[in-house]
């Protein structure tokens, strides 16, 4: 199984929030990849940035310690996301719903409103 985390779910899984045994056991399964997007770390970052977000941690170490395979936004990711309809106006869950589509990953996130795009889900 391969998972793009949402990056809610990043930093939940990190700081050890509440997920749902589904997504947990997934994430921790020795044979997941388990991606975390270029989006997810700038988008966490900016929010820290603004004061919306207390991250306490290096999520770019964390992620590392964790074993997650970096996703790297790419000219395609860009153009798909850029592509997909308006039902979803957040950018950067438009672009992990793009690189979803376009790398066969199931996306881990807790937001329903994701579900309207042709892309495999877990729920966090």
């Amino acid at each position: 199984m391969r998972l793009l985390l949402d990056t809610h779910v990043l930093i939940w899984w990190l700081t050890r929030q509440a997920l749902s045994d589904e997504a947990l056991e997934a994430i921790a399964e020795e044979t997941t990849e388990v991606l975390v997007s270029a989006a997810s770390v700038w988008e966490a970052e900016i929010k820290a940035a603004s004061g919306k977000l207390d991250l306490r941690t290096d999520i770019v170490d964390q992620a590392r310690e964790n074993a997650f395979t970096e996703m790297p936004v790419t000219f395609e990711h860009a153009m798909g996301a850029a592509r997909l309809p308006r039902h979803h106006g957040d950018p950067f869950d438009r672009m992990l719903v793009a690189q979803a589509r376009l790398e066969r990953l199931t996306l881990v996130t807790r937001d329903a409103g994701l579900a309207v795009y042709d892309v495999p889900l877990l729920a966090a």
